[in-house]
């Protein structure tokens, strides 16, 4: 499905082998007028560009420039194309690329007003995307790319999505409502709003549609919300700031990243115990399972500025990093660029994508199997902060 293809109509091609370095870069770019990014192929990623590397070497397939604000970053079901969301765009609130070739397919206009969260229905063949700016949520046909219904979560600063199992509802967290918004797809009206705790973020609805997990931000909180009577239960605060979450049913456990602490905790959904499952690097923000939930991914925006001023880069890249699920180790880590965000995996498995937000990029990079990320055993983390730090 991966098997790379290069369009037929591609205008220019300009080969350019960089000096000191022993990896060709292929850079491809259409006439201005079809409002193509740049695409950058390269053929392994031993040695990335701009101090970009991985511990263990893994083939970049290529990345995507000129993606402003890249928030968020979803698969399509059949990983044929990958849509991503751009934060209070005006132009457009989501662009969709050929996940095979970079090619941009559409760029899809939300009411001139950005895009945060997307997800897809399980048939693939909605997409839900929130918007911060207007509390709304677009359901966008994805075969044609039209939107054809939009919801208001009667609240304020949209954030995460997630379905209930049957797909009758869809649950909104809102960031300054400090509420989840419950919309019924079949009327498209909200019809019901949980008082959460402040600044939800992160939402995990169970197989079996009784509870909601929320991730609060202010505090460090994590919340359990029984779907049926609306009982709300405080399960543990670490004083950090909660941001995402996925969840292991067969596992039974839930894991949730803590951007202010540095840390993925583990929830049992059995005994609602919380624990840390491992510490991470700087401002670990998105998270996702591999298919077969061998190997958690975790987005690490990487330290900010002294002044705290986090719209600029800071000292040192981000970071993709690999966990063993089965023990929490590290077995692989990528340097990504400034502030990588959005993250996804491809249904089979075999490609990782994510963005790094402040470059307006999105990268591609071939996944090892899981046998081969293990071989090497757990990585040195002294090593591989190292490759974090920017030279002056």
């Amino acid at each position: 499905m991966f098997r790379k293809k290069i369009p037929t109509t591609w205008a220019v091609i300009i080969i350019i082998i960089c000096a000191g370095s022993s990896s060709g870069m292929l850079y491809l770019w259409k006439d201005a007028c079809c409002n193509i990014p740049i695409i950058n192929l390269k053929a392994t990623a031993s040695i990335v560009q701009e101090g970009h590397d991985s511990i263990e070497k893994m083939e970049k397939l290529f990345s995507i420039s000129s993606v402003p604000s890249p928030k968020g970053l979803a698969f399509n079901k059949e990983s044929e194309e990958v849509w991503v969301t751009l934060l209070l765009n005006k132009a457009r609130g989501v662009a969709v690329f050929d996940s095979v070739s970079g090619e941009k397919i559409k760029d899809i206009n939300l009411e001139n007003g950005g895009g945060v969260d997307i997800i897809f229905s399980r048939d693939g063949e909605r997409a839900y995307v929130s918007q911060m700016e207007t509390a709304q949520v677009f359901e966008i046909d994805v075969k044609e790319k039209e939107i054809k219904r939009v919801f208001s979560t009667e609240s304020a600063w949209t954030k995460v999505l997630a379905l209930s199992p049957d797909e009758d509802f869809l649950y909104a967290s809102n960031w300054t409502g400090h509420d989840v918004s419950v919309i019924n797809l079949k009327t498209g009206k909200t019809e019901r709003r949980f008082r959460t705790v402040k600044e939800p973020r992160g939402l995990y609805v169970t197989d079996d549609g009784k509870s909601l997990y929320v991730a609060g931000f202010k505090d460090g909180d994590i919340q359990k919300i029984n779907l049926k009577t609306g009982e709300k239960s405080l399960l543990f605060s670490s004083g950090g700031a909660m941001r995402h979450i996925v969840g292991d049913e067969k596992k039974k456990v839930l894991y949730i990243s803590d951007m202010a602490t540095s840390t993925i905790w583990q929830v049992s959904l059995e005994s609602q115990e919380v624990k840390k499952f491992a510490e991470t690097d700087i401002n670990p923000n998105t998270i996702v399972l591999s298919p077969d939930k061998k190997v958690l991914f975790v987005s690490c925006r990487g330290r900010n500025r002294e002044d705290g001023n986090y719209y600029q880069a800071g000292p040192e890249w981000g970071s993709i990093l690999f966990f063993d699920t089965d023990d929490g180790s590290m077995i692989n880590a990528i340097v990504a660029g400034n502030q990588p965000t959005a993250l996804d995996v491809s249904s089979d498995g075999s490609v990782l994508a994510f963005s790094n937000f402040l470059d307006a990029s999105i990268e591609f990079y071939s996944i090892p199997s899981y046998e081969k990320l293990k071989e090497k055993g757990e990585i040195k983390r002294d090593l591989h902060r190292e490759k974090l730090r920017k030279e002056d």
